[in-house]
């Protein structure tokens, strides 16, 4: 292994440097597509994990009426563990800015309920 590069080991003067975190790179988004999906399935197989994405307008879906996937994105853990991480830090920021995001769709909907009401609203 004479070729082999090896880095001294710190001294007392020189502390060791962490990882940089949230390196910023340059990025081509000229042929950038974007699309609205609502639903997201989620499978892995030993090294990749398989995201399908798609819109339903049943809400929640119902196992009767197929959901219409049209994007997969594959790829490595690392990569998805990458992506959980930037994916909780947007969420906290946005809670903390807009409150905590009701996961359950029948505890964000309310039946009015009285004079005129009978329609359902979101709250």
């Amino acid at each position: 292994m004479a070729d082999e590069t090896r880095t001294p080991p710190p001294t007392p003067s020189q502390p060791p440097q962490p990882p940089q975190q949230g390196q910023q790179f340059a990025m081509d988004t000229t042929s950038i597509s974007t699309v609205y999906t609502n639903f997201c399935h989620v499978t892995f197989l030993p090294e990749e994990l398989i995201l399908d994405f798609g819109l339903t307008t049943q809400m929640p879906p119902q196992p009767n009426s197929p959901v219409k996937l049209t994007h997969r994105v594959v790829m490595n853990f690392y990569t998805a563990k990458r992506l959980l991480h930037g994916l909780n830090f947007a969420v906290s920021r946005f809670e903390a800015a807009f409150g905590e995001l009701e996961l359950d769709v029948q505890k964000r909907v309310r039946v009015l309920q009285g004079p005129g009401g009978g329609g359902m609203r979101t709250s």
